[in-house]
This record gives C-alpha cells, structure tokens and sequence, in this order.
C-alpha cells in the first residue's frame, strides 16, 4: 500500500467510525418518534410539520460525535507522514521576561488604537524578530497546542493551532500569543509554529480569505505561519493530501447522504442531491 493510500484509508475510517456511530443513534439509540414529540411539543407540532423537527433532532445527535473532526481528521494523516502526532500536547519551556512582555505589547497594539497613532497592522515576521531581541530573566511558561507533529525521521517537531474555517476574533489572539511563546521559548521547542485553518470557504487560494475576525491577528494571506486549505493538509501530510482528503470526503458524503435520505427522513434522495461536494 502505497502512502497516499494509506493516508486515505486513515481519513476514511475516521469519517465512517463517526457517520456510523451517529446513525446508530439516530437510527437504534435514540430515533425521532412523532408521538412522543407531539405529546411534549402540541403547539409546535399543530404549526411546524415534523420533518423539520426530525431534521433538528439528527443535527443535535450529529454535532457531538463530530467535535473535533478536524484535529482527528489530521492527527490520523500526520502519523502516516510523519510517525507521531497528539493533540491538546503540552510544552514547558523559559522565556525571558522582556520577551514575555513584548508579546503583549504586540497583541494589546493590534487589539486598540494608540493615541495619536494608527492601529498596529499584523506582520508575523516583523513581531516575531521583536520580540526574541528582548532579553531578561528566564520565566517557565506552558502552552498546549492544538496539534503537535513529531517527524520520527527528522526528529524535527512542529506545533498548530488548528480552528475552524471561520474563527472568531478572541480564539485567534489567543491562538497568537501561544505561537509567539513557543518560538520565544529557550531553546526553542519546535521548528515551525502556525496557524491553520482546514479549508478555504473563499475560494482555492490563500489570497482570496475574507473572514474579517481572524485579520485583526494575522496577515492571513501573506504571513508565513498561516495555513489554509491545501497548505495545511499537503504540510502536515505530503503533497497531494489535500486533494487526497476532498476525495474520500465526497464519496463517503455520497453514499452516507443517501443513507440519510432513505433510512432516516423515509424519503429519496433528491436529483440535486449529488451538487453538494467539499471543494
């Protein structure tokens, strides 16, 4: 088996161990029956017709088992590329006082306006240089990264801050600073510390991001540590990951679609019902 197989047989069996374990539930668990909801909700139902509460009742069983998708999604590809991965990871490490002190200099000018000056613009490469000038007594610090990837072969390790594709602006300047205090970390622990999203909702390439929150951070489709889309998926997995990764997506999506056309809404799949694909 060759290593794009194997990383899509990874992908795979994540998405089928979490669609089985929802359709079990809202299947044989924990199905929608109309007697029970009519009995506790009579005004509801006598106004909105059932289907829309039974497309409500397999939302709430569906969100659950899918929190944190995407980090098992690339925990399960990392290892096949890299050996070692482990998520919600905890680094310790000494960072100087004035670096420390740096660090929230930068934040708090991207966050307010400075009297009589412009609101600082967010340069990665820029603050980062800043910010490991400073100097000052050794202070321990703990980061837990969302991601950390261990190349076995290298040894080189790297960190992520993985989030969603449309993050809100308080987890990406939280997001921020972890990724400032790794790299201002002595020694420093990780060759490379980003900030990833796992799909671009704008378009194919970085530059066409518009989600405003996360700009107030980041230059999102110039600053090196960013990651969206294809980056991330071909960084963490070899090129190829990406494409790799929308594939088995959409075929998984075709055949569990149906499924819940058929068994759960007791209807057939539309015509159209093919056109939703992860692109």
């Amino acid at each position: 088996m060759t290593d794009k197989d194997r990383v899509a047989k990874a992908i795979q069996e994540v998405i089928q161990t979490m669609m089985n374990r929802v359709m079990d539930k809202v299947l044989l668990e924990d199905p929608f029956v109309k007697e029970k909801h009519h009995a506790l909700k009579p005004l509801y139902a006598a106004l909105v017709p059932d289907e829309i509460f039974k497309g409500s009742h397999f939302e709430r069983r569906f969100v659950t088992p899918f929190g944190g998708v995407w980090e098992k999604l690339a925990k399960v590809v990392a290892i096949e590329a890299h050996g070692e991965c482990s998520t919600a990871h905890t680094i310790t490490g000494n960072i100087a006082d004035e670096r420390l002190r740096r660090i929230q200099e930068i934040l708090n000018k991207l966050e307010h306006n400075q009297k009589g000056q412009a609101k600082s613009l967010p340069d990665w490469q820029t603050e980062l240089a800043y910010i490991n000038t400073g100097q000052g007594n050794p202070i321990p610090v703990t980061v837990i990264c969302d991601l950390f990837i261990r190349n076995t072969a290298t040894k080189q390790c790297y960190a992520f801050e993985l989030k969603g594709p449309l993050p809100n602006s308080d987890q990406t300047k939280v997001s921020k600073e972890k990724m400032f205090k790794l790299l201002a970390m002595e020694p420093v622990p990780v060759a490379g510390a980003f900030y990833a999203l796992p799909y671009n909702p704008y378009g194919a390439n970085k530059q066409d991001y518009q989600w405003a929150f996360p700009k107030r951070w980041f230059d999102m489709c110039a600053d090196p540590c960013v990651l969206i889309g294809n980056e991330f998926w071909d960084f963490i997995g070899g090129n190829g990951t990406y494409g790799n990764f929308i594939n088995e997506v959409n075929q998984l999506g075709k055949e569990y679609r149906e499924r819940i056309y058929r068994e759960f809404l007791g209807i057939e799949p539309p015509t159209d019902a093919d056109n939703f694909l992860l692109k």
